[in-house]
């Protein structure tokens, strides 16, 4: 499958509780039937953190026919109480969960192999001038009326990206809006060229997770007050796919076997 279809078919819109997000989602491989993936929704954690109530709604797509689809709204139960539903990674703004989908809603879900680890970074020899692309829904606009997310593309604006371990993050030269957070950051090359040599095909995978906008801060003194500017640099933050990888890994298996 094309990978920006994939990628497309796998973005959704999360929204409710007053606020709008991107997620998306990658298949965990379920334990005892490891040729079964399991849906796992990806999403920055202030996304579910800063939506009221218990529930949130997923919006997806289903297709009725080769060119033709249908909106679905999945409802999202995101807390019982005061307990959260999700987890959270201990160092990122970074969360994940299992979630339910109707049948058709999501043909076909990427691998947990197509998170960029290290090894990709260091041998695609990725770095600053890097072209990216991003989904999203920008003030929560849609791409068509089904709800598709809406591709951006920028390039990675930050130096060095390794380890990532240590780095968490990196700049992406891309405005970030109200409703992007969440959003799934990938890598697509046809013909690489590094090491000195070209690379004959097409390589791709998930760079990371757009987590918020970058600012600059200024202080104007007043004459009876201080005030604190913060101006948009036209940059977003992304923490980088290890840390999806970890996270999704450390998710317990549901005591059920279904997706």
């Amino acid at each position: 499958m094309n990978i920006h279809v994939a990628m497309m078919r796998s973005t959704c819109k999360i929204e409710g509780g007053g606020l709008v997000g991107t997620g998306f989602l990658v298949g965990k491989p379920i334990s005892k039937q490891p040729v079964r993936l399991r849906y796992t929704l990806v999403t920055a954690h202030h996304v579910l953190a800063e939506t009221r109530g218990n529930t949130t709604v997923m919006v997806f797509r289903r297709p009725k026919d080769d060119e033709e689809w249908e909106r679905v709204e999945v409802p999202l139960r995101i807390r019982d109480g005061d307990r959260d539903l999700w987890q959270k990674h201990v160092d990122v703004d970074l969360a994940a969960m299992h979630v339910r989908l109707p049948e058709g809603a999501v043909p076909g879900l990427l691998p947990m192999e197509f998170l960029v680890d290290d090894e990709k970074i260091r041998r695609f020899e990725m770095g600053p001038g890097t072209e990216l692309l991003c989904l999203g829904y920008p003030f929560g606009v849609e791409g068509t009326p089904e709800g598709f997310p809406i591709l951006r593309s920028g390039k990675i604006a930050s130096y060095p990206l390794l380890p990532t371990k240590k780095r968490k993050t990196f700049l992406f030269d891309f405005t970030v809006f109200p409703g992007n957070s969440g959003g799934p950051v990938y890598w697509h090359e046809r013909n690489p060229s590094f090491g000195g040599g070209t690379l004959i095909g097409s390589f791709q995978g998930i760079m990371g997770v757009v987590t918020r906008q970058t600012l600059f801060p200024q202080s104007v003194q007043l004459v009876y007050e201080r005030r604190e500017i913060r101006t948009p640099l036209a940059l977003g933050e992304v923490i980088h796919a290890s840390f999806i990888r970890e996270l999704v890994d450390s998710l317990p298996e549901p005591k059920d076997e279904d997706r």
